[in-house]
């Protein structure tokens, strides 16, 4: 297999950076969604206990899924700044996004298949460039 040379690295970098942009930022808003449509349902039950308990587990929920997605969402944006952290934390998340099939897998895959390149070691090192055109 081909290794990708700086100039192909900066165009999937991109693409990566923005693919962990919006999948995370999709997955804090499930998180949110979550919790509103479970507090909302306890709420309009009128059962006390119906409500406590749908609400704790709508908190619980939506918070897991917010503190799932703030890594990515970093990932993303460091990835874009070029930061050399960025590509570390991103080999971490996309390593744990294997799990969630079919598209956490196939990010996954596609994540390390770019940031394993030799090349990334040269990318990152660079410093990130003020503007780019």
């Amino acid at each position: 297999m081909k290794s990708l040379t700086v100039a192909e690295l900066r165009q999937h970098v991109t693409i990566l950076g923005w693919l962990f942009i919006g999948g995370h930022a999709f997955f804090l808003l499930i998180g949110g969604f979550v919790f509103l449509l479970l507090s909302t349902i306890g709420a309009v039950s009128g059962d006390p206990q119906a409500t406590l308990i749908l609400g704790v587990v709508g908190t619980a929920v939506g918070a897991l899924l917010a503190l799932l997605a703030v890594p990515g969402i970093v990932a993303g944006f460091g990835l874009l700044a070029r930061k050399a952290w960025a590509r570390y934390l991103a080999i971490v998340v996309a390593i744990l996004g294997l799990l969630n099939f079919p598209i956490g897998t196939l990010i996954g895959v596609y994540t390390l298949w770019v940031l394993m390149q030799e090349s990334a070691n040269e990318y990152f090192a660079m410093s990130a460039p003020a503007t780019e055109a």
